[in-house]
């Protein structure tokens, strides 16, 4: 009864809940949300620079969070190409100081802290390029007063030198040296309103932070700073909050308030050691703070979404966007034609003439698919732009824990098991078999991006097992149909090319990004063309010539151990794969970063995989054909015995594989045994591209944030209109496939050119930002 019941459910769910209808559903999520997050946005009154600097919170212990946006985190060469020929001023007290050398230890990591904390320093470093400096100063004024006024007056004189970023905060030495009276409270009103005015006039030629006051852990005090409760200090913050937003010229402030490092602080100020400076990790958050908030519209490091601007369309975006509206208005006058063709009245006495016209009188119904398909494809692309170049949607960092790993795991696995069918195919790796592999695969694999697993070595290893099974799969699926098909015509070539390719190539003009970035399509791709090019160069063996005399088997092991050959000389230096694939234009296809560096990686990684699966499949169909294998329904591939021995060793091999990956110490020793040790996992194993800027964030550094403040709503809603675009794009890719690739040969050949010609044009343009894929 409970079988039938589940069975009568789903049938009933499946009825009305159609991807058809999943897709009407998500494209209205999606506009409700542009609407949300432009409410959001507007009402608000806050960007992404405002929220890095105002609020956050922790992930684990040492990760911070802002809200909505992701912080970078710099290294000296990056703090120095921003800084270079400026002149950083940090004033106030002790607390300042402690940031100032917090700061001062991102643009050189082994700087030591030396010195009185009542003195004055002056760090001079030398920034790229090499003849440009900058300079880090702190200045000691622990008091809100005119001491302090008569610093920033000094600056603003005409002809001084005016500092580019100054960094002010003071407060505790008040309350400390009068005993936290209500009258010192007063004057600090006074005196800091005073201040504004003059630091209003520096934010016109430069940055101005006012650091608010961090809590203070009252216990761990000592009898003299008793007095300094955070009770006084919040009021000190709020004369802070009032006078400086209340020095607001046609509603904005120059002065900006940095309250994020305090709620930093809130939670690990029990950490201090006196009970009033910040333990170093709280200090590094509150430097990289003002690093990102100063730099990132600078150098706009790709996981660092906080205070970046909308980047400016280049020229191929721009033909790209047209290209796309053009498109979508050809296909509504197409649209409006054939109704008004199907609409107009027609005279009875003309019915019989009209029935006798050719077809091509009328729109071919046929002739506006090709522009609908691109239609929906703009539409798509507008979402991508939207989601990882425009600041509209928030974006957050990705943070490893185990169950944010394995809990979605397990998930799967418990659906897995009530949604299932029986298999119609008795054949080893059947198609429905190949699909079901590649279908978990990308499941985990997708789990794996979205929770930063890339963090955690033994499931780092895992991953890069199943990556190397996809790429058996390729080897595998594509030798077998060559041996049996024989099909080694252009067209078909084309086809798998462009299956590949549609999406990536089309990112790649509207994301701003290389080939390279998508790393994936380019490797499969790669080893598709190597796989062809061994199949149909001369002689081409296929297994109708096979079976007519058995020495062309010999043939076929001939060239599989020349592409073996080839592999090996290809990875015994790195020199020569580096310089073969340097050669302009196929650069352009294989370089990131300005160099072939990170294709070499990929490369090597899974570089025995492939020829693994060919000989697979040449092994099985060979064994097939010889009927050793039985395949009847219903029956095992093998006797019991080997079929057995085969199970344990399988165990054996996935436990033996997780203990070793779980002893790995780094990534980098690892990767070196890899190619090795996943051709045995991958023996006995027997929807990647949208979630780059779609369900990830940042190009995959980061995380999509459409439902926030609820992390488990937001990964539900993001990846329910990921899957439908992704199932979307896969149907405009077939579509557009039967379009673009013809079977004339001659027509084919033409528009081969054009093709060729456009896509070269388009590498030639499109910049290319220089950013590392996820791992």
């Amino acid at each position: 009864m409970a079988i039938l019941a589940y069975s009568l459910g789903k049938r009933e769910i499946n009825q009305h809940f159609t991807i058809k209808n999943a897709k009407l559903i998500s494209f209205v999520l999606v506009i409700l949300l542009l609407v949300f997050h432009g409410a959001l946005r507007h009402y608000d009154g806050g960007d992404s620079c405002e929220w890095l600097l105002s609020t956050g919170r922790y992930l684990g212990e040492n990760v911070w969070q802002p809200y909505g946006c992701m912080m970078h985190k710099y290294k000296s060469t990056e703090a120095k190409t921003c800084l270079a020929e400026k002149r950083v001023a940090f004033v106030g007290d002790s607390r300042i100081r402690q940031l100032f050398y917090s700061f001062v230890k991102v643009i050189e990591p082994d700087r030591r802290e030396d010195g009185n904390k009542v003195e004055m320093f002056f760090f001079f470093f030398d920034c790229q390029p090499i003849f440009h400096f900058c300079t880090s100063d702190f200045l000691w004024y622990p008091e809100a007063n005119n001491s302090m006024k008569e610093r920033l007056v000094s600056w603003i004189q005409e002809g001084s030198a005016k500092p580019d970023v100054v960094i002010l905060g003071a407060a505790t030495w008040s309350i400390k040296l009068h005993g936290g009276s209500s009258e010192t409270l007063q004057q600090y009103k006074v005196n800091l309103t005073a201040i504004a005015v003059h630091l209003e006039r520096l934010a016109e030629h430069g940055e101005v932070y006012w650091i608010l006051q961090d809590p203070v852990n009252e216990e761990a005090l000592s009898e003299n700073r008793k007095m300094i409760t955070n009770q006084q200090l919040e009021l000190y913050n709020d004369v802070a909050v009032s006078v400086l937003n209340g020095s607001k010229h046609d509603g904005r402030s120059g002065v900006k308030l940095v309250a994020a490092s305090r709620q930093a602080a809130l939670e690990t100020i029990t950490q201090s050691e006196d009970g009033l400076h910040l333990p170093e990790s709280t200090r590094k958050v509150g430097a990289m703070l003002l690093m990102n908030s100063a730099c990132n519209k600078l150098l706009r490091p790709i996981d660092g979404s906080c205070c970046q601007t909308l980047p400016p369309l280049n020229l191929l975006q721009k033909l790209t966007a047209c290209f796309f509206l053009g498109s979508a208005v050809v296909f509504a006058v197409l649209h409006v034609l054939g109704n008004n063709r199907h609409r107009r009245p027609v005279p009875t006495d003309v019915e019989s003439l009209e029935e006798k016209k050719p077809a091509s009188a009328a729109v071919p119904l046929g002739q506006k698919a090709p522009f609908q398909a691109l239609c929906r494809m703009g539409i798509i692309m507008g979402y991508f732009y939207l989601c990882d170049r425009a600041d509209v949607f928030m974006k957050e960092h990705k943070f490893y824990t185990h169950s944010a790993f394995f809990i979605p795991l397990f998930y799967i696995f418990v659906l897995g098991i009530f949604y299932s069918e029986n298999s119609k195919e008795t054949k080893l790796l059947n198609r429905e078999q190949t699909d079901e592999w590649k279908g978990w695969m990308q499941l985990v694999i997708l789990i794996y991006h979205i929770s930063g697993a890339s963090a955690f070595i033994p499931v780092y290893m895992h991953v890069r097992v199943l990556v190397a099974a996809y790429l058996f799969q390729t080897g595998y699926g594509h030798f077998s149909f060559f041996w049996l098909k024989g099909d080694f015509g252009l067209n078909r070539v084309c086809q798998v090319l462009f299956r590949l390719n549609f999406l990536v190539l089309v990112l790649c003009v509207v994301m701003d990004r290389p080939y390279q970035f998508y790393y994936f399509v380019p490797l499969v791709t790669f080893w598709f063309v190597i796989i062809y090019g061994t199949m149909a160069v001369w002689p081409q063996i296929l297994q109708k010539k096979a079976n007519s005399n058995r020495m062309w088997h010999l043939a076929v092991l001939a060239k599989l151990l020349g592409l073996l050959v080839f592999i090996c000389l290809f990875s015994f230096s790195q020199e020569f794969f580096e310089s073969v694939f340097s050669v302009w234009p196929v650069s352009k296809l294989f370089e990131l970063d300005g160099s072939v560096h990170e294709w070499w990686f990929r490369w090597k990684l899974d570089r025995f995989v492939v020829i693994h699966g060919m000989l697979f499949a040449f092994i099985y169909l060979l064994l097939q054909k010889c009927q050793v294998l039985s395949e009847s329904k219903g029956e095992p591939l093998l006797p019991p015995k080997i079929s057995n021995l085969l199970l344990s060793l399988s165990i054996f091999s996935f436990v033996t594989y997780s203990i070793w990956a779980s002893n790995c110490k780094t990534k980098t020793e690892c990767n070196e045994m890899h190619p090795y040790i996943s051709v045995v996992q991958v023996q006995f194993y027997s929807l990647f591209i949208c979630q780059y800027h779609i369900w990830l964030a940042a190009d995959t550094k980061g995380v999509l944030v459409l439902i926030p403040g609820n992390p488990s709503l937001n990964i539900i809603v993001s990846t329910f209109i990921f899957v439908c675009v992704a199932h979307e794009v896969s149907l405009i890719t077939n579509d557009l496939a039967q379009v673009v690739i013809p079977k004339d040969g001659m027509a084919l050949l033409r528009r081969l050119g054009f093709l060729g010609l456009l896509s070269l044009t388009a590498l030639l343009l499109t910049r290319g930002n220089q950013l590392t894929p996820g791992a």
